[in-house]
């Protein structure tokens, strides 16, 4: 009884001993600012509120926690902080995972850490980035100077410069893919799935520089995403008009195929023109099919008509469905988004870009503008309703812009919707709430 009582006392004394000298765990407070203010802040895909932002997190989130007392963080967090007229920035807030094994050699399983209590995003407008003008190319549009077909060996001289290999990296795996400038202002055009979810990715171009490059818009259900090098004099390659695109004709994608080399070419022709044969909502749009090998690691490079025209974006090859070939590519099938839907997302940001060397008027150039401006606030039953001013896309429901004095032309446009539209009169030191009802689509 004696040696009973010995050991529970010397329990207790232990496990005494371990809650007093167990490292503290009172809570801690991140912080998140923004220049501007007023941004939304979106953690783990959930708004939580607008900068500044303080939420507060068990210390074992900060610092790690050596007893099973103390609260561990098992996932990863990202943010994400936007405000109307202004580029996201996305960050991961974490490192990890680590491995918690205890003195005794258990493993308690898998950790990460706030890297930070503090969190400051300079947000950048986005007609700031956006900047430089978009080329566009209509074989259709010129009947005397049609540039003629070049050999492979030159339209892969000229291109190539334009293509740069995309390299990114978070806490759990490292990845790689292709893009390729749209401007020579640094506006760069890849896949969704390039991008990953990261705020930027590492842009090496030809010469082997490396340069940072922000990830400003992303189009998951296209598998589109924009990127901005800072910068000027890119080389760049224009785009082309799909009404252009015959199938048989010439093509060639250029790229960096993860086990080869960098700056892969391969050629073949336009198989198909068309939505993909297995319709799938998650991979919407009009592609072109054609033998040219697409690899891992093409993904987001250009597809390129012998002209040196984008005609799409190299995006994906199909998997074999034979029960005993199971995800194995098929030779001679591969896929690449069109270049009418990257021009779709490019429009919103250059929405005078014609297939033209001289941009369309726009149709408010002329009328004069009065001194002065409003404030107009555009709200939605549906969140997420793409709103364009005067032809010009300005962001997302909810959105508060300010407009010059004088009237504007407004729309509002979601998938299967009616697009809604309407003048409105913007008077000076006036301040307007519009909410556009979106019926459905017939």
């Amino acid at each position: 009884m004696r040696a009973f009582r010995r050991r529970c006392i010397c329990s207790s004394v232990w496990l005494l001993a371990v809650v007093l000298l167990a490292p503290r765990t009172h809570a801690e407070t991140l912080t998140i600012t923004s220049t501007p203010p007023g941004a939304t802040v979106e953690i783990d895909g959930v708004v939580v509120g607008t900068t500044p932002f303080q939420v507060k997190y068990p210390g074992g989130y900060f610092h790690k926690t050596h007893t099973i007392f103390g609260a561990r963080l098992d996932h990863p967090i990202k943010v994400r902080i936007y405000k109307d007229g202004y580029a996201p920035v996305e960050m991961n807030l974490t490192d990890g995972p680590f491995e918690w094994v205890a003195l005794n050699g258990e493993n308690h399983g898998k950790y990460w850490l706030l890297t930070t209590n503090s969190v400051a995003a300079s947000l950048e407008r986005v007609e700031h980035v956006f900047n430089g003008s978009l080329h566009m190319s209509s074989a259709r549009t010129r009947t005397v100077d049609l540039p003629p077909e070049l050999p492979t060996e030159q339209l892969v001289r000229i291109a190539s410069p334009a293509v740069i290999l995309l390299l990114g990296a978070n806490s759990e795996e490292s990845w790689q893919g292709s893009g390729f400038f749209v401007t020579d202002t640094g506006v760069a055009a890849t896949n969704a799935h390039v991008a990953n979810g990261a705020a930027s990715l590492t842009a090496v171009l030809q010469d082997g520089q490396k340069l940072l490059a922000k990830v400003v818009y992303v189009d998951k259900q296209k598998d589109l995403a924009l990127l901005k090098v800072e910068g000027q004099g890119f080389p760049y390659l224009p785009l082309a008009d799909l009404a252009d695109v015959e199938v048989g004709e010439t093509v060639v994608a250029i790229g960096n195929p993860g086990n080869g080399m960098a700056d892969t070419v391969t050629k073949g022709i336009v198989s198909a023109v068309g939505p993909l044969p297995a319709p799938d909502p998650e991979e919407p749009g009009t592609f072109i099919q054609t033998d040219a090998a697409i690899n891992p690691g093409n993904s987001g490079g250009p597809l390129l008509s012998t002209r040196g025209d984008v005609v799409g974006v190299n995006t994906l090859g199909a998997l074999d469905t034979d029960p005993d070939h199971p995800g194995a590519r098929l030779p001679g099938i591969q896929f690449a988004l069109s270049s009418k839907d990257l021009l779709e997302i490019l429009h919103k940001f250059y929405p005078d870009a014609h297939p033209s060397s001289t941009a369309a008027p726009s149709s408010n150039a002329s009328q004069a503008v009065p001194d002065g401006s409003g404030r107009v606030e555009i709200v939605s039953d549906t969140p997420g309703v793409e709103i364009y001013v005067d032809g010009k896309f300005v962001g997302q429901t909810p959105s508060t812009v300010e407009l010059a004095s004088g009237t504007h032309h407004i729309e509002a446009k979601a998938p299967g919707k009616q697009s809604w539209a309407r003048d409105l009169d913007v008077l000076k030191d006036s301040q307007v709430t519009v909410h556009p009802v979106l019926e459905p689509s017939p």
